[in-house]
């Protein structure tokens, strides 16, 4: 090691003999080490204390060894064991002597930057060891010794992990002594400025130093600079320096007083043509990805382009002045990204903590079935069990009229023409009708559901269907105009979007998930971008507005636009603007009365030219993070293809990503908007299509479907009546449908075996944007109206009720989460209020009923839709799984909870192809105390009481691995999970042949292996995204390895030069991760005779886990 009078050999033993003397000697002072130190405490100890130089090169050299060799296991031990506090007071010591020795300074520096780089509060110990001035001292001392400032550079850099030591070193004018090493572009001293521009990036962590480093113009320079490195780095062998200053400048816009800088110096504009030449360059890609971040993070905020957030429709709630919502507006703190999600037992894992939102209270879990209301208040209920009540007289007689189905009759007139197969030779549409299909036609002609306007155009919806038919199972297209004439929306809608009109049919073959082609968010950023660049380029012209009556973009005034329409049931797109001529933003109206809620979007296009890709940004999408990252795609319906015997909603889009945009609400710039981008390329020319985020399925096709079925039922084997539960806010009826077998005869053991029969209670749609989940409902009404063996033994096995739209408002008015009083009916189920949430209200008082007549229903079953998971999976209840799971100390032995809900679960996770089993909880979480699943677990009583989630997405796993979920698939769910609810009454059913062979998996009979696999439920949770959707974020882009490579080459000046080159051409260093603390002419003799064997270091022990 290091003897200024003769090289010398190093051991442990003379090295000990050392430090013991020094211990002992007359300059010792108190030290860490005791009696039963081990041999790192006293190594650490006499570094404090040693007073030969030799000595405490020796030390600084084995400690560099021994960490240089391991893994960082090593460090943290050192850090645990007092190791920075120790370099600290060494470096003070040393460096507030008369005539500080750069000899023992150096290696010090070294040292300290690499340990100092993994310890997190290395900040506050140097604080604590007044070594932040000191380190500064010496920087100023030393600016023009590229290699003291290099080392004084890298510690003050790891200091600066502080805020509090960043602050201090500004207050002492640390920015001017670090920022004047960040030199224009040189060949010279290389090392030192990339450890100037990584200090001065640390230094900026601090908004105070970010307000200082503005005022002084440093952010304008820095920008010169990095314009300079840029321009004159031809060879591209100064990439790290030029990330470095990047750096500098991601850190500077961490501020608002930043970004607003480097707006004001023309930064965007700068950082736009540097990446377009990085683009166009092999070599250059690291700068890219931190240069577009950096101009994401810029762009200047800017509130979306309407009057008010306010959503477009607003509707006067009982009690409640029309305007009285305005001030909830005001509290609304904007926290968007935390309030956005669905039924939010959909979160994702990493927004909270589980275990402390998870309910600990044994009272709170076990369940109490005490009415919220007084028993005499049930009785209003007694109707809705007609099964019950219900004589049979007319067994032999036909079928009965459903009382309850008041506007049959009145529909009946609308439908007395014979089907379009029955007609006879009608006149058919001319070729030019057939083959120009305008917008205005729809409107004027066919889509009108007012009864004036069916009057007047009743002769082209006849020969429409005459002409082409319809083919759709269980839709009648004259039914659903009739039925729409009766469905109450707020803007009172009067036309028909045609898909709801004509039907959809399921496409022939699956579609595969979306494959994400390569930096796709990067080029549509960088297109974003271009708009503040070159607002020359940019149309900007609205082309629909819902708040504006007039039409905006008719054929004549806009021969080049598309024209856009959303007024019709179930649509949302509050505003259009063409930005290119190609490209268009969309902006989503919040939910009814609220400001708030924006993910549901349904919309008419029309216009188009047939193979020219149009990019859509929807702008103001809430959520941070989306399935549309992961592969899914919207939906497209085009009637040109549906008049030609394909009505499809069909997965389409291409280029597709989700990620952070520069746009706010108007009433603050707390938060952002998300964009949602994808491309469609339509097949045919002036085609009308519609994009939808989900497969529609509005209130009048439930209406429409329920009319269907109950005529294809089999009066005499099915009891289907369709009831009224209670009328919405907007006056909507919110339908009950009760399904059973009914009795063989009128004897009285088949009419007391029907009044036995379990109820299966199952509700859908409480979320009005989940639209997935009325169509797996309706899987499940078609399978139990069905002649199915299996549908035949549910029907003689359970009675029944369904409730199909839990939310028909919201479900009418496109709202994507809440009801006409802006609130989550799935959070109102504690205390529902009777005027404000009637259909909650009354569908915990019917169960509330069956509750108090002996009939709590056997299983109650909530659908719901998930936009960010993949496959299909159950929520339930579980007292005890919630208390292991809390880690509560509550002893559950004694505690008694039938794992009878798991049953169906398991059983679908062998029958139904979507399902996920492993993805299934039944954790009882204190945010979802107010949720359908809880409270109809706890209150009501029902031990099998579910969330049953789909995704808008596909699956990962099975059969369906790699595929999106089309109707046919959550269909599909909707029957397999009716027939997993047999194996709850296997010693029950009456067993024949055809019931044998159409459900072994459902009776056990089958021991064939399932054709798919679970996925363990942390893997169900996306990976991160191949591209950053946020931008706010901003990480040290060199870790602690990059540091010790340029550590470990601040050595000796001989070779100063050609390492200089090489860190900089590619960002390593030639030579291995050996240390090189001191000059290798002074160490290569020491380290000849230093020894370690089997964990003995010459007597002392250094044997445990984290230094061998």
């Amino acid at each position: 090691m290091y003897n200024y009078s003769k090289l010398g050999h190093f051991t442990w033993t003379a090295t000990l003999r050392e430090c013991g003397s020094l211990t002992n000697g007359a300059r010792s002072r108190p030290t860490m080490a005791t009696p039963s130190s081990g041999g790192l405490e006293i190594l650490l100890s006499t570094l404090q204390n040693a007073g030969d130089i030799e000595s405490m090169l020796n030390i600084l050299n084995v400690l560099d060894e021994l960490l240089s060799a391991g893994t960082d296991r090593r460090i943290h031990h050192m850090i645990s064991k007092g190791g920075s506090e120790a370099l600290l007071m060494a470096l003070v010591n040393s460096a507030r002597s008369f005539t500080p020795n750069y000899t023992i300074l150096l290696p010090l520096l070294h040292l300290l930057a690499k340990v100092g780089h993994r310890d997190r509060q290395i900040g506050l110990k140097a604080q604590k060891a007044d070594a932040v001035l000191v380190v500064l001292g010496l920087l100023r001392q030393n600016a023009m010794n590229a290699r003291r400032a290099a080392a004084c550079l890298w510690v003050l850099r790891v200091f600066c992990s502080s805020v509090t030591t960043a602050d201090l070193l500004g207050k002492n004018r640390g920015l001017d002594v670090v920022f004047k090493l960040v030199s224009p572009h040189t060949t010279k001293n290389l090392r030192t400025v990339k450890a100037a521009a990584d200090a001065f990036a640390a230094m900026l962590c601090s908004k105070v130093n970010c307000r200082t480093a503005v005022a002084k113009g440093y952010i304008a320079d820095l920008l010169k600079v990095y314009e300079d490195w840029h321009n004159n780095d031809t060879n591209l062998k100064n990439i790290p320096i030029r990330r470095a200053l990047l750096h500098c400048m991601h850190r500077a816009a961490n501020s608002s007083v930043g970004r607003d800088a480097i707006v004001a110096e023309g930064g965007i504009s700068l950082l736009f043509q540097t990446t377009q030449t990085c683009l166009s360059m092999k070599g250059l890609e690291s700068l890219v990805e931190p240069a577009i971040q950096l101009m994401r993070k810029c762009n200047p905020k800017v509130p979306l382009p309407l009057t008010s957030d306010k959503s477009a429709y607003s509707f006067p709630l009982p009690g409640r002045p029309v305007d009285d919502w305005d001030a909830d507006l005001v509290l609304y703190d904007g926290s968007l990204e935390d309030d956005s999600d669905e039924d939010t037992e959909n979160e994702e894992p990493d927004n909270r903590d589980y275990e402390d939102d998870l309910e600990t209270d044994v009272n709170k879990l076990r369940p109490r079935p005490e009415p919220d209301r007084p028993l005499e208040q049930l009785g209003q209920y007694v109707h809705l069990c007609p099964e019950l009540h219900h004589d049979f007289q007319d067994l032999d007689s036909g079928s009965e009229v459903d009382e309850s189905s008041d506007d049959d009759s009145a529909l009946e007139g609308d439908l007395n023409n014979k089907t379009p197969s029955e007609q006879g030779g009608s006149p058919s549409l001319s070729d030019q009708e057939e083959n120009h299909l305008q917008t205005s036609d729809f409107h004027k002609h066919y889509l009108s559901c007012s009864r004036k306007g069916q009057e007047g155009h009743s002769s082209m919806v006849d020969r429409l269907l005459e002409k082409y038919g319809t083919c759709i199972p269980n839709h009648d297209p004259r039914l659903y105009t009739a039925t729409a004439a009766n469905t109450k929306s707020v803007a009172g809608y009067s036309i028909l979007a045609f898909p709801d009109f004509w039907g959809h049919l399921p496409p022939q073959e699956q579609e595969p998930m979306a494959k994400r082609p390569p930096h796709v968010q990067r080029k549509k950023v960088f297109e974003d971008i271009q708009r503040l660049v070159c607002p020359e380029d940019i149309i900007n012209k609205v082309v629909f507005d819902m708040d504006d009556p007039s039409p905006q973009c008719s054929p004549d005034m806009c021969p080049s636009s598309l024209r856009f329409f959303s007024k019709f049931e179930s649509g949302n797109l509050q505003k259009a603007i063409q930005v290119r001529s190609h490209e268009y933003d969309l902006i989503l109206n919040a939910d009814v009365n609220s400001s708030t809620h924006y993910q549901w979007f349904y919309f008419e296009v029309s216009g188009m030219v047939a193979g020219v890709p149009y990019r859509f940004n929807i702008i103001n999408c809430e959520k941070g993070n989306s399935q549309y990252n992961y592969g899914m795609q919207p939906v497209l319906y085009s009637v040109r293809e549906a008049l030609e015997g394909r009505p499809h909603w069909v997965r389409t889009g291409s280029e597709i990503c989700y990620y952070r945009n520069h746009f706010c609400p108007r009433r603050g710039q707390k938060c952002s908007f998300y964009t949602l981008t994808f491309t469609v390329t339509f097949h045919h020319d002036d085609d009308v299509c519609y994009l939808a985020y989900h497969y529609p399925y509005t209130y009048t096709t439930l209406q429409t479907h329920l009319k269907m079925l109950e005529k294809s039922v089999d009066p005499q084997k099915v009891f289907f009546r369709q009831q009224n539960l209670c009328d919405t806010l907007a006056g909507n009826s919110c339908s009950l449908v009760t399904i059973t077998a009914c009795p063989t005869s009128r004897a009285w053991k088949h009419l007391h075996q029907l009044r036995n029969r379990p109820c299966v209670v199952l509700t859908a749609r409480v979320h009005p944007g989940e639209s997935n989940a009325s169509w797996v409902l309706k899987g499940t009404l078609e399978f139990l109206c069905s002649s199915d063996p299996v549908a035949e033994s549910l029907r003689e096995a359970y009675i029944f009720k369904i409730i199909p739209m839990l939310n028909p408002d919201g479900v009418i008015n496109g709202n994507n989460r809440c009801s006409l009083t802006a609130e989550d009916l799935n959070r109102q189920w504690l205390k529902p209020d009777p005027n404000l949430s009637p259909t909650i209200y009354h569908t915990k008082g019917f169960l509330y009923y069956l509750n108090s007549i002996g009939r709590t229903p056997l299983v109650f079953c909530d659908y719901h839709g998930h936009s960010r998971k993949k496959n299909v999976f159950l929520y339930g209840c579980s007292m005890k799984e919630t208390l292991w799971q809390s880690g509560s100390p509550i002893n559950t032995v004694s505690l008694k909870e039938d794992p009878g809900y798991r049953t169906i679960a398991k059983t679908l996770d062998r029958i139904a192809p979507a399902f996920s089993f492993n993805s299934c909880n039944y954790l009882v979480e204190k945010s979802r105390a107010s949720t359908a699943r809880v409270v109809v677990w706890r209150e009501i009583g029902v031990l099998r009481s579910y969330t049953m989630e789909s995704t808008y997405n596909g699956c990962n796993q099975g059969i369906y691995k790699g595929l999106q979920t089309g109707t046919r698939e959550l269909e599909e769910m909707g029957m397999k999970f009716s027939q997993s609810l047999l194996t709850l009454r296997r010693n029950s059913i009456h067993y024949n042949s055809r019931l044998i062979q159409h459900a072994p998996a459902l009776l056990d009979l089958d021991d064939r292996l399932l054709d798919h696999k679970s996925n363990n439920c942390f893997e169900d949770d996306e990976p991160p995204c191949m591209e950053e959707i946020e931008y706010s974020s901003c990480s040290d882009p060199f870790g602690a390895n990059e540091l010790d490579m340029e550590v470990n080459g601040n050595t000796s000046s001989a070779e100063e030069d050609e390492d200089d080159a090489e860190v900089c051409r590619t960002g390593r260093r030639r030579n291995d991760s050996k240390s090189r603390l001191v000059p290798h002419y002074l160490q290569q003799d020491s380290l000849e005779s230093l020894t370690i064997k089997s964990g003995q270091c010459n007597g002392i022990d250094i044997s445990n886990g984290y230094l061998c």
